[in-house]
């Protein structure tokens, strides 16, 4: 059995993204750590009115923890998005 002192978590990072873009109505997320994640883009209210042009002005905030469209007025945190936190 494993045990795990506040010590432990604490050296565990948060997921940050490093880039991000928009392809056929999915956003897709490079993380730190190499992984690559995505979502459709119809997953979140305002993200699923957007154009194609409007879903890639995607931009990395907050040191590589949210998105945000400044067109769309929409930010998403990287923790909300890995946890499946979405609207729809």
């Amino acid at each position: 059995m494993l045990h795990f002192t506040q010590n432990d978590f604490e050296l565990v990072a948060e997921p940050l993204a490093i880039k991000a873009w928009a392809e056929e109505f999915r956003v897709f997320v490079e993380l730190h750590d190499e992984r690559i994640i995505s979502f459709p883009a119809s997953r979140f209210i305002i993200l699923s009115k957007a154009t194609e042009s409007q879903l890639k002005e995607v931009k990395i905030r907050a040191n590589g923890k949210a998105l945000r469209w400044d067109n769309l007025d929409e930010d998403i945190t990287i923790k909300g998005i890995i946890a499946g936190s979405f609207q729809i």
